[in-house]
């Protein structure tokens, strides 16, 4: 199911490249993204109260709300760097650009989490970045 899920998000994820570059001509890049995020925002909402998902605040740690704010931020600035990069280039130069974050990711988990790096991991994330540049070039 794993599997099915992530290939659905890298389709949507896909389709998001696309509309947003279309969806923010004429438009500030920083408005753009103000509008997705609360679309993002209400979407979420809708979906937690569909699934009857249960929520305290007394019940989330303060390590949990510090680690869950501190993914929000990144993630807002991943969104507002990346509408302006869509408004300053190449939909299909930026794309590819952006999923340099599965190397970044790779990197953060193994020094952070202390992840284990595999020779597979290491030529994947190295194939990723070769591949990365011959397309933003």
């Amino acid at each position: 199911m794993w599997l099915t899920l992530a290939l659905l998000s890298a389709v949507f994820a896909a389709l998001t490249s696309i509309l947003a570059k279309v969806g923010i001509e004429g438009v500030d890049s920083n408005v753009g993204t103000a509008i997705r995020t609360l679309v993002v925002f209400f979407m979420a909402c809708g979906m937690a109260v569909l699934c009857g998902a249960k929520f305290s605040f007394a019940a989330v740690s303060a390590r949990t709300w510090t680690f869950l704010i501190l993914s929000g931020l990144a993630t807002g600035a991943s969104w507002l760097c990346y509408f302006k990069a869509l408004q300053l280039g190449d939909v299909s130069r930026v794309a590819p650009v952006d999923k340099m974050s599965i190397v970044f990711t790779v990197v953060f988990a193994v020094l952070f989490l202390h992840e284990e790096l595999t020779l597979k991991a290491a030529v994947g994330c190295a194939f990723i970045a070769l591949g990365t540049l011959l397309m933003a070039l």
